[in-house]
């Protein structure tokens, strides 16, 4: 299987980073093929609602995105890697979201798998509520294959993450495709 991980975080060697790495080690093992793409410093422009692409592309923004849709409709599964920003997916991440109104059906034909690896300073059983029903409503939508989440609860700092039991649940999520 072809796996595509959209890495939303602006700190490249942040817990984000740990909880990847550690799925990709996972997913490599298991005999998949596995490649990250670097959204959150990709030239990728908010959607402007001018409907252009006609909800099925192409997108009338010259930015990184004709490249990176191709990336996405080319792999069997995407995985979603985001710390957790004011509850939500980075602003990186959600402009990338965003511009999935232009391919919308086609994502959705590809019956494409998923799954959400982020991590999270606050340690409160709340804190991922926001997030989980956003990515749980793109499974919906997007009509994905959602093969689990890695929730990284109090991992504010890489070591708290690496110290934590959330780089060994990302390996199986990966190692268990």
């Amino acid at each position: 299987m072809k796996i595509l991980l959209l890495f939303g975080s602006p700190n490249l060697n942040g817990s984000s980073r740990i909880l990847a790495d550690n799925f990709i080690q996972g997913a490599k093992e298991a005999g998949h093929s596995v490649s990250m793409l670097d959204i959150a410093h990709a030239n990728i422009h908010p959607c402007t609602g001018c409907l252009h692409c006609g909800y099925e592309g192409p997108c009338i923004q010259k930015d990184d995105m004709k490249q990176i849709r191709k990336q996405i409709l080319d792999t069997d599964m995407i995985v979603f890697v985001s710390p957790l920003y004011y509850y939500g997916f980075s602003a990186q991440l959600k402009i990338l979201i965003d511009r999935f109104c232009s391919f919308n059906t086609s994502i959705h034909q590809k019956h494409l798998k998923s799954a959400l690896l982020s991590v999270a300073w606050n340690a409160d059983n709340w804190t991922f509520d926001a997030l989980e029903s956003h990515y749980k409503t793109l499974v919906r939508y997007l009509n994905l294959g959602d093969q689990g989440m890695i929730l990284g609860y109090g991992c504010g700092t890489p070591s708290m993450t690496s110290h934590s039991i959330y780089p060994k649940q990302a390996y199986q999520l990966g190692r268990n495709l």
